[in-house]
């Protein structure tokens, strides 16, 4: 199981792993229980954990990015119901998250994923590396500059037609 495949589903405990995806919804993977069962998008949304970002003092932080200073720490998780530990922990493990904006429910949420995540042994990695980010960027840079080629024959054509006689609408009286 991969870190780029798992997800969180508003209104569903837990997190998922996506299996497949339907135009109505997704199939996903209890990574708790392990049952399968299909989940509509009409009803819930689906979000990745790749593209969870928490609020700090400073720029916010890929969800990644704290569960790499968990795993690093050598404080013991606490108990995610008690709320006052779980702000204590968070205040050791890193210090810049932005407490007001964060809410305790976050943060009880964030510790039980990563304890999720430690009892089924996914390794805690982004799926793109920097290597691949510049050569996807440079590919995008190409598809841009085609575009705009594209898009300035385009003005010009529209440019040169002759332009249509457009007739007002009558006047009431």
């Amino acid at each position: 199981m991969e870190y780029n495949k798992l997800i969180a589903v508003t209104g569903l405990s837990g997190l998922f792993e996506l299996v497949s995806s339907k135009a109505d919804g997704g199939i996903v993977k209890s990574l708790e229980d392990k049952s399968t069962k299909f989940v509509s998008n009409r009803v819930h949304a689906f979000s990745h954990l790749e593209s969870i970002e928490i609020f700090t003092t400073g720029e916010n932080v890929n969800l990644i990015d704290i569960f790499l200073a968990m795993k690093a720490s050598s404080e013991k998780l606490p108990d995610a119901n008690n709320a006052k530990d779980v702000k204590s922990y968070f205040g050791k493990v890193y210090p810049t998250m932005d407490f007001e904006r964060v809410y305790g429910s976050d943060m009880k949420k964030m510790i039980k994923w990563f304890d999720v995540l430690l009892k089924n042994n996914i390794e805690i990695k982004l799926s793109e590396t920097p290597a691949e980010d510049a050569v996807n960027e440079s590919a995008v840079d190409k598809k841009t500059a085609v575009s705009n080629k594209q898009t300035s024959a385009k003005t010009t054509a529209v440019k040169s037609a002759p332009p249509k006689k457009i007739n007002s609408p009558r006047k009431m009286a």
